[in-house]
């Protein structure tokens, strides 16, 4: 704490972010001894998912677990209200404030909640009419910025908004896709997960988390090009056995591979095939090198749909 003040005195910050989630009583206590504002991991990545919602879904998605975040933290807001006190036998206005907001939010949490339950009713009867007209589901997951939309794009030919950030995609899209067969799926890009995903997040977007659970086919789209590429498939691994999805079935999408081939030549002590065998030997899963945006090895990664729909269709 005495470092963070000294950096203050030099750097005259106005603003600390923690990379970790901190409860409201540590949150409060580093704000009170540095005076400045304290953010925590949780609360930036909230305040980007608010910026990306686009649909009705997320943006009530995001709402509900922004005021879950903040619900058991007003008390650090209304401080300078409470030390006006009141009389004996009353109470002072400060409490009478935070009372009244504490029950504006668990008024909101309360509708939020209903609102989303209606959506996850909706989704159910719409996946209830997908499996009865037998179309297979194949789901796109992996870390943020993978380049999940831009493989969406280039397999169903669609025009999904790309853009290279963090969350870009929040609410899932899905696309209708005609196998080489002539068999049709169903390809839906989901929201990127990210390293320590905060438990909030994670419930308040379960209704779009089951679209994973419904799905016949995931698709981990990883950016090979990326310096931590092995911690990010870990990660997703990670969450996928805490959802209990683990042992669905599962292709690995080695993406930007033509960006890892130009990156390697210029470093010719670099091999192509040691820098790929590290993802290929050790995954569990079937693996497919691919660039999304050249459309190198789409018909071979179209193949593999095709091939695992059929065995787990007709097992």
């Amino acid at each position: 704490m005495s470092e963070l003040a000294e950096l203050k005195n030099q750097y005259d910050y106005d603003l600390v972010i923690f990379d970790d989630e901190l409860s409201p009583t540590q949150q409060k206590n580093i704000e009170n001894a540095l005076q400045v504002k304290v953010i925590d991991r949780t609360a930036l990545i909230l305040d980007i998912f608010a910026k990306r919602a686009r649909t009705h879904e997320g943006r009530l998605q995001v709402e509900l677990a922004q005021n879950e975040y903040l619900l058991p933290r007003l008390a650090g807001r209304w401080k300078h209200l409470e030390r006006l006190g009141g009389g004996i036998g009353t109470r002072g206005p400060g409490e009478t404030q935070l009372e009244t907001d504490r029950r504006i939010i668990r008024q909101r949490i309360h509708r939020l909640k209903k609102e989303i339950e209606g959506v996850r009713k909706h989704r159910a009867l719409y996946r209830q009419n997908r499996i009865a007209k037998g179309i297979p589901v194949v789901a796109l997951i992996g870390y943020t910025n993978s380049g999940k939309s831009t493989l969406l794009n280039a397999l169903s030919k669609s025009d999904v908004f790309v853009e290279d950030k963090l969350f870009a995609t929040l609410d899932p899209t899905t696309r209708h896709l005609i196998l080489p067969g002539g068999n049709k799926i169903l390809l839906t890009d989901t929201v990127g997960f990210i390293q320590k995903l905060p438990p909030t997040i994670v419930a308040a977007f379960r209704a779009t988390l089951e679209e994973l659970n419904e799905a016949d086919l995931l698709l981990h789209v990883i950016d090979i090009t990326h310096q931590n590429a092995a911690e990010q498939s870990q990660t997703v691994n990670n969450i996928l056995k805490d959802l209990g999805l683990s042992d669905k079935p599962t292709v690995q999408v080695l993406n930007k591979i033509d960006l890892l081939i130009h990156d390697l030549k210029k470093q010719n002590e670099i091999d192509l095939h040691d820098e790929l065998d590290k993802y290929i030997n050790s995954s569990l899963y079937e693996t497919v090198l691919i660039s999304a945006s050249t459309g190198f090895g789409l018909n071979k990664l179209l193949d593999i749909i095709s091939e695992k729909l059929y065995i787990k269709i007709n097992s």
